[in-house]
């Protein structure tokens, strides 16, 4: 299975960066919680990272993570 994921920021906000995942190449990227399957809850750390705690299960899982300034070169181009 193909299983990518990366920091980008949310639509309308203010930069701040959460984790989105993609399990197809052709599929866009999509914040972490609409996928129920794989997130986790997110631990109670005041202004902490938005799916820290599920990047963590993924990343033990063998997801790759991808470098946020190369994705988002590429939905630009």
């Amino acid at each position: 299975m193909f299983k990518q994921m990366c920091w980008l920021p949310l639509m309308g906000s203010s930069g701040q960066k959460v984790l989105h995942l993609r399990t197809a190449p052709n599929q866009p990227w999509r914040p972490y919680t609409a996928f129920p399957q794989y997130a986790v809850p997110d631990y109670v750390i005041p202004g902490g990272s938005k799916g820290w705690a599920t990047y963590q299960k993924l990343r033990s899982a063998g997801w790759n993570l991808l470098p946020s300034a190369e994705v988002q070169q590429l939905k630009s181009a």
